[in-house]
């Protein structure tokens, strides 16, 4: 991420917290009350609740069971769920005017544009909170949404990955772990193999893991951990908290890292059919080669094995990732569909996963991803029971994050 594209982003969206004037306070939510009626609504802890009256001031879940309002919004012909999380997104990833993937030669005013329209398309399809992991560019968007009233989903980011090799010192590899701290990371992403495009081997020694994820927990940062094969069970040894991917794994080292009590976080449901899907806006750029997209799609299975793998083990905390990027942001709830068909897991565990597991996973699991009183108002809607149809997740009709309506027919919007 270039320092002019990051002060363009600044400047784009969030310019009151860098004029030379007092400092703009960020909009409050409406006071309310406000009273959303449901008739069937799942509390995102696997529960089913019929006929709640959910209270809404102030940004937070006052009641569920609220007597009367003078605003009303009646979503009782809807499935009503805690807003959806998905801890591995990357934002930055979108395609530029010409359609293809966007890289660091797209004008900084474009590439601002792309990032902010990847945030507002996946508040759209029901994402309140996303994980943004991989690049600068997505701390000015976090801060303007979280401190400003930027329209967007709740945004956590790892700033820049760390990347390198066996012969890092340990020293560099903590410096590196420092600066994303000093930046504003709120996690710290880590590669320990390289892209599955090439060859998905080995970069860090479990030395080095756990040098870094040692850090990280001294800084009070999460880790998360870009893992296939044998590195799965070594980033857990090491003591580090999210494990991505898990392609090649063994039924053994899969269950090594959920022992450890790693979160688990493969992706079966978005994020290769999206590159198969627009493989042409992407050939040419970086390691988006035509061997690359083909590896992808021939081991497609062994996403699905150890997500299957992981899914049957007990009390291992499987976590909703999509690893969405350009064309796929908006559509992040193909994942679920995906893991049912290909995980073996149910539609109420799926939706879990996304909620009260994804909130915990990103530590605020005592603030969002559940419908009870004193939570977040981070409240969406379904055409349907995705119980019945999961393919309603398709169709969410109404989003309010913070106590803040941003989708809702009832109010004229589409």
């Amino acid at each position: 991420m270039s320092r002019p594209l990051s002060l363009v982003l600044t400047v784009l969206i969030g310019a009151r917290a860098t004029a030379a004037v007092e400092p703009v306070p960020s909009p409050a939510p409406p006071r309310g009350p406000v009273v959303i009626l449901t008739s069937h609504a799942l509390d995102g802890r696997g529960g089913e609740l019929h006929g709640a009256r959910i209270g809404v001031a102030e940004g937070r879940i006052t009641s569920m069971n609220a007597t009367a309002a003078d605003d009303v919004i009646d979503l009782r012909r809807y499935t009503v769920l805690p807003g959806w999380i998905d801890v591995h997104v990357h934002l930055d990833s979108h395609f530029d005017k010409t359609g293809r993937i966007a890289t660091e030669s797209e004008p900084v005013l474009e590439a601002a544009l792309g990032i902010a329209q990847a945030a507002w398309d996946s508040l759209m399809g029901g994402f309140t909170t996303v994980q943004s992991v991989g690049d600068d560019s997505e701390r000015p968007l976090r801060d303007a949404i979280r401190d400003h009233g930027f329209p967007g989903p709740r945004v956590l980011t790892s700033l820049a990955w760390i990347e390198g090799d066996a012969t890092m010192p340990d020293d560099k590899l903590r410096a590196m772990v420092r600066e994303r701290k000093a930046h504003g990371a709120d996690l710290i992403k880590i590669f320990a193999s390289t892209s599955q495009r090439v060859g998905a081997q080995p970069t860090f020694t479990e030395a080095q893991l756990k040098v870094l994820c040692d850090e990280a927990r001294a800084l009070g940062l999460r880790s998360m951990v870009h893992a296939y094969r044998s590195q799965v069970a070594a980033a857990a040894r090491a003591g580090c908290n999210e494990i991505e991917h898990m392609t090649y794994a063994t039924a053994e080292e899969i269950g090594i890292a959920a022992k450890a009590g790693a979160y688990l976080s493969p992706q079966v449901g978005l994020v290769v059919q999206n590159y198969l899907e627009n493989k042409d806006r992407y050939i040419g750029v970086g390691n988006y080669t035509e061997q690359g997209m083909a590896t992808m799609r021939k081991d497609l299975p062994e996403d699905f094995k150890v997500c299957t793998i992981a899914a049957h083990i007990p009390k291992a905390k499987l976590v909703f990732s999509t690893d969405a990027t350009a064309g796929a942001h908006g559509h992040n709830a193909e994942e679920f569909l995906g893991r049912v068909a290909h995980c073996g897991i149910t539609p109420m565990q799926a939706l879990v996963s996304a909620n009260r597991v994804a909130a915990e996973a990103i530590g605020l699991g005592d603030r969002i991803g559940t419908l009870a009183k004193g939570y977040e108002a981070d409240i969406i809607a379904l055409d349907g029971d995705p119980l019945a149809d999961l393919a309603s997740v398709r169709r969410v009709v109404f989003v309010m994050r913070g106590g803040v309506v941003y989708k809702w027919p009832g109010a004229g919007q589409p």
